[in-house]
This record gives C-alpha cells, sequence and structure tokens, in this order.
C-alpha cells in the first residue's frame, strides 16, 4: 500500500537536513520549496498571474522574478501575501502531485513530500503521516540570523510569520529533535522509520 509522509518543521529548524538524510536512504523527497521556484519560472502560469498582479517591477532584468523585492511587498502586506499565495499555492500543489503520482508509477511505496508550511497553509490532507522537525525557537532565531544574514528583528517576523514549533509538535505523528549532532538526528529518523515500518 503506497504511503506519503510529510516532512515539516519552522524556518531553520534544519527539515532540509532531514530530508537528505531521507533522499541518502534513498526515498524520493518532493520538495514545496522547489515547486515554488519551479512554478514561477518565466512561461509558468503562475508567473504570468504574479507579474500580472504586482506589475513588472517585480522583475529583474533577466525576465525572472525578483524574490527579494516581492518578498518585501508581501512579508510586511497581509491582504498582499495572501494575494501571492493564492496564485502560487495550488500550483505547488499540482506540481507535487505531479511527482507524487510519477513516484507511485515507478512503484515506488512510500513519498516524503518537504512541506515547510505543511499546517499552515492546510495540506494535511496530501499525507498519511507527519515528521516535525524540532529546535527550540532560541536556536532557531540563532540560525536563521546566520544563515540568511538578518537581523534579529527581520528574523522574528519571518518565525511570526508562521505557526509557533510548539503547536506542530502537538499535531505531529513523530518529532525529530533536531539540536543535536547530525548523527543523532539520524538516528532519531531511523528509529520512526523503523517504528512505522518503512524500508
Amino acid at each position: 500500500m503506497s504511503q506519503v509522509i510529510s516532512i515539516t518543521g519552522s524556518i531553520a529548524t534544519g527539515k532540509s537536513t532531514v530530508s537528505n538524510m531521507i533522499k541518502e536512504l534513498g526515498f524520493t523527497v518532493i520538495d514545496a520549496d522547489i515547486a515554488a521556484r519551479v512554478v514561477v519560472e518565466p512561461g509558468q502560469e503562475a508567473y504570468k498571474k504574479i507579474v500580472e498582479t504586482f506589475g513588472e517591477e517585480i522583475l529583474q532584468p533577466t525576465g525572472e522574478i525578483d524574490r527579494k523585492k516581492l518578498g518585501n511587498i508581501v512579508f510586511n502586506n497581509e491582504e498582499k501575501r495572501l494575494q501571492l499565495n493564492s496564485i502560487v499555492h495550488p500550483a505547488v500543489r499540482k506540481w507535487m502531485n505531479d511527482q507524487k503520482e510519477a513516484a507511485f508509477q515507478r512503484g515506488e511505496q512510500v513519498v516524503f513530500l518537504d512541506i515547510p508550511l505543511l499546517y499552515e497553509s492546510k495540506l494535511t490532507h496530501m499525507t498519511d503521516k507527519v515528521i516535525v522537525v524540532y529546535v527550540d525557537e532560541k536556536t532557531q532565531l540563532e540560525r536563521l540570523m546566520k544563515r540568511n544574514e538578518l537581523s534579529e528583528e527581520e528574523a522574528k517576523a519571518r518565525i511570526n510569520s508562521q505557526m509557533s514549533i510548539e503547536e506542530k509538535i502537538k499535531l505531529a505523528d513523530a518529532v525529530i529533535d533536531n539540536r543535536g549532532s547530525l548523527e543523532e538526528t539520524k538516528q532519531q529518523l531511523i528509529s520512526i522509520l523503523t517504528e512505522w515500518k518503512i524500508k
């Protein structure tokens, strides 16, 4: 029986690290962030809608969307953020679904979805089980500031635009505590997969 498992967490909790470990174990991981990049490439349906909605000033000279400019518009404006999401999210879901179906067609039993905003976007219907990747808020803030070269204020704004990691843990089928070493993280992942009889 085919199964879909989602990996989620909050920004800078280490989802990508866990996703890479799953790939190394030989599973297909379908990444919502990659999907979000693919669907807004020039020529795609979502790209056209975004340019119509937000104007050509969000484009780079190459014609691609300038993510930073668009980010600055939507991060501080709830209405515009919802507008952008209403364009991007359906396109992302379709792309991910197509990839998932293709994996099952190839005979794979289990497919993993890496969806940062699984709960915020109400996408739990797409998945059978959820693994949440966790770090405490202090660690999250430090990692995000370092990784994205953000001020504390900017980093906090991004963290606060998502559901808190504590809330996500309550909803999860399993939790990986990603505050330790990579080896510790990997051991937790393997024991979850073993418990769920996923080989």
